[in-house]
């Protein structure tokens, strides 16, 4: 099956802690997981490392996500749409919004 989501979408967060969250796909991971920006923060600890120069601190980092706890985000509607998929005259499978047929 076809994958929906791709990189550089903009998604909406639909369950969880971040829900309502509206970021871009940073990675599509094969295990069906997402990284949304700005969604799903975790903190993470670096530790010190006086050899190199670097100091030790918390990051907040985002966390993974699963690919069916977001949905594609209409900018213009400012709305979630269903996506799906269309074969053109010259054989090429584009990505549709589902409510008005228009190209993804």
């Amino acid at each position: 099956m076809a994958n929906k989501l791709k990189k550089n979408d903009q998604v909406i967060v639909t369950t969880g802690k971040s829900k309502g969250h509206v970021g871009v796909i940073d990675r599509v991971r094969t295990d069906g997981y997402l990284i949304v920006s700005g969604a799903n923060m975790r903190k993470k600890c670096i530790k010190a490392d006086p050899q190199n120069n670097i100091a030790g601190e918390i990051k907040s980092v985002e966390g993974k996500i699963h690919a069916s706890d977001v949905a594609l985000y209409d900018v213009e509607n400012k709305k979630r749409i269903k996506v799906g998929f269309k074969i053109n005259e010259d054989g090429t499978k584009v990505r549709v919004n589902k409510q008005t047929g228009k190209p993804v």
